[in-house]
């Protein structure tokens, strides 16, 4: 109880938060179910901000479901990665020891403020999300003009997607004061820097690798993959499994022809 009341005096007593008005003086929090995440009761926009300041959870469950049932080798560094980067937010973290912005909320954070962890985790994703986009995916056959038109609308698409997401997280902590301006900016900034830097270093130093670590008889064993040098995984797969699949039919059918050839 101490610790608590130390903590909640040492906040920043500033009401320089944009939505600060918007908000009230005094509001009611109410907790997303099972998260510590809170929200204005009655405040249909403070939920949605909620709900998305959830996002590196669902990412960090997403790559996992990933690795799991894909075993791509490339997602596994992409999860170290993001790893890292938390890693690097707890030493900055300690390291300037900011305080958050004042809030009144039911379950108050017991860890510091500068930078915010939600902003770098969405801004490595973000960075690291584009980089992946243009530099090393190839989405489907493209053979004609509309192809290559439909190839890049879908890989704008994602990108911008994976930036306004990381904004919306990033919003959200302000928004539901966790965090102050500065603290999700500096979050964001060394969250994007550390996207290009693990992404340079698995495209130089980690993917010529692969075809190694792939061979190793753990990696065998747990049918660990590696997809780079295949321009479509999915063209791919989908046209392996209509070749398996006719091959499996005529071997049928030429084995129920024999059969019933010599009963």
């Amino acid at each position: 109880m101490a610790a608590d009341a130390t903590f909640k005096q040492s906040c920043q007593k500033s009401h320089d938060n944009l939505f600060f008005d918007y908000i009230g003086e005094n509001p009611n929090w109410k907790p997303v179910s099972l998260t510590h995440v809170e929200y204005p009761k009655g405040d249909l926009v403070g939920l949605v901000l909620a709900w998305c300041s959830l996002m590196p959870i669902f990412i960090i469950v997403s790559l996992m479901t990933l690795i799991v049932f894909r075993r791509e080798l490339h997602t596994v560094t992409m999860l170290a990665g993001l790893c890292i980067n938390e890693a690097v937010n707890m030493v900055v973290k300690h390291t300037l020891a900011q305080p958050r912005p004042c809030a009144d909320h039911l379950y108050q954070p017991s860890t510091f403020g500068m930078p915010s962890d939600h902003s770098q985790f969405m801004g490595f994703f973000a960075v690291y999300m584009v980089l992946f986009i243009y530099c090393r995916l190839h989405y489907s056959q493209s053979t004609t003009m509309w192809d290559d038109l439909l190839d890049n609308l879908w890989k704008h698409a994602v990108a911008l997607g994976s930036i306004a997401l990381s904004l919306a997280v990033a919003f959200s902590r302000v928004y539901l004061r966790y965090h102050d301006i500065n603290q999700v900016a500096a979050g964001l900034l060394i969250g994007g820097a550390m996207g290009v830097a693990w992404f340079m270093f698995t495209q130089t130093v980690l993917t010529p690798l692969f075809p190694v670590i792939t061979a190793w008889p753990v990696a065998e064993y747990l049918m660990i993959r590696d997809s780079t040098l295949i321009p479509s995984v999915m063209w791919f797969e989908y046209t392996q499994s209509r070749v398996e699949t006719r091959k499996r039919q005529r071997r049928g059918s030429h084995n129920s022809y024999y059969k019933s050839h010599t009963q």
